[in-house]
């Protein structure tokens, strides 16, 4: 009888940094009402970070991407300026976010919460690499 060889334990994996349902308000539309006065929007973004150590070189939060800064650059991105189309802002933040060191790939979603009574208007755009 002979034995198998015990696999080595995994020491990499894909790593995916996640932020939903950031609400702020936003100054996003075409109608005069958008216009006057900002509207509540949800975000959801998803930053593939592509194959990571399981464990960080130390505890530190100099090793790993600090979900701080992407929730600021989030923000800021959405708040900056007046945009007409949500495909003009996801396309903004979308780009923002693929800059961030050691980003392979981004979903997000924009979601415009109150221009329908009955429904969600929502835009999703995914670029770069998923695995």
């Amino acid at each position: 009888m002979t034995t198998q060889p015990i696999p080595p334990l995994p020491t990499l994996g894909q790593q995916t940094l996640t932020l939903n349902g950031l609400r702020f308000d936003a100054s996003l539309g075409i109608l005069e009402t958008e216009k006057e006065a900002p509207q509540p929007i949800q975000v959801d973004a998803e930053l593939s970070l592509g194959a990571q150590s399981l464990l960080p070189a130390d505890d530190g939060i100099i090793h790993v991407l600090d979900y701080r800064k992407v929730r600021k650059i989030i923000i800021d991105e959405c708040t900056a300026e007046h945009v007409n189309l949500l495909e003009t802002l996801i396309g903004k933040l979308c780009h923002r976010l693929m800059q961030l060191p050691g980003v392979k790939g981004v979903r997000v979603k924009i979601a415009k919460l109150e221009i329908f009574d009955d429904c969600e208007v929502a835009i999703r755009m995914e670029t770069g690499q998923w695995h």
